[in-house]
């Protein structure tokens, strides 16, 4: 039977970039990898393996590099719809692109108490991220995000009243080791994007901040029975922060600490000494609307 192409794409993954930004008196720092996919007229490539259509990836990578040179973006989001709109207006072939970028954190370093302007050391494993993509002759679709923030609460924290058959083990508490790495969507409105002037752009660095702020606010504070009703209160404070975003997909493995047997070594055990582990991990996830 003959095949039939039916949907296909290519591009340039994992892309490193770092940039430095130089002001009179301090420096800033973006560690970024990026990813770049484009959708279009590529199908003789595939099966007649005529290459006049295919934008090597190769020129791809010093895309990255030469529009990131010029761009005076200050967030990953502006700047994926600068890289975006250079290879679509070059390449009428190309019938969308997709750019993917994750964030490295760095931390400014404090020497005598001060924020030193030109030192930097790595922060912890959490990424910021954003996918942004757009059709030739229509608006940008952004997402932005975070991905690997490590919470833990010591208290506030229970689990009972589940289902309990001839395979539990699980003893109920009311007093447990909260802990998850938290990865967070949330997709712009189009009439939040659509709206944006030049000079009333969205702040996506100040809005991810800002989100971040009240999610891990609402983590400390709520009083917590499940893994579930702890994530449904943060992803409320989150769409109430802000009506730039209508949804928020939130993803919150639950990293259990257990408890230490120490009777059998004559000590009480009232949660004080816990065993860290990664594996395996209760996997929670959902997205929630506006109403």
């Amino acid at each position: 039977m003959p095949a039939h192409l039916d949907t296909n794409r290519y591009g340039k993954s994992r892309v490193r970039l770092m940039r430095l930004t130089k002001h009179f008196d301090h420096h800033d720092l973006d560690e970024w990898t990026v990813q770049i996919l484009l959708t279009g007229d590529f199908d003789t490539a595939h099966t007649l393996g005529d290459n006049s259509k295919i934008l090597p990836t190769d020129t791809m990578k010093n895309t990255v590099y030469f529009v990131a040179r010029q761009t005076k973006s200050t967030s990953m989001e502006e700047y994926a719809k600068e890289l975006i709109d250079y290879i679509l207006t070059r390449n009428p072939q190309v019938a969308s692109t997709e750019v993917v970028i994750e964030s490295t954190l760095w931390k400014r370093l404090t020497v005598d108490g001060k924020p030193f302007p030109t030192a930097f050391m790595r922060g912890s494993d959490e990424r910021q991220t954003t996918t942004v993509s757009r059709e030739q002759n229509s608006p940008f679709t952004i997402t932005a995000g975070l991905d690997r923030l490590t919470l833990l609460k010591t208290s506030q924290s229970a689990f009972t009243g589940y289902i309990k058959d001839s395979l539990t083990t699980l003893p109920e508490t009311t007093d447990r080791l909260f802990g998850t790495a938290l990865k967070a969507e949330w997709p712009y409105t189009a009439e939040a994007i659509a709206t944006a002037s030049p000079d009333q752009a969205i702040d996506f660095n100040k809005v991810r901040d800002h989100i971040r702020e009240v999610m891990v606010s609402a983590f400390a504070k709520h009083d917590s029975l499940s893994v579930q009703q702890t994530l449904y209160a943060m992803a409320e404070a989150a769409l109430d922060h802000t009506t730039l975003i209508d949804e928020i997909y939130l993803l919150m493995p639950n990293k259990h600490n257990l408890l230490v047997d120490l009777a059998r070594f004559g000590q009480e055990n009232p949660n004080h000494i816990f065993v860290p582990t990664d594996e395996p991990h209760g996997t929670i996830e959902a997205t929630i609307r506006r109403a």
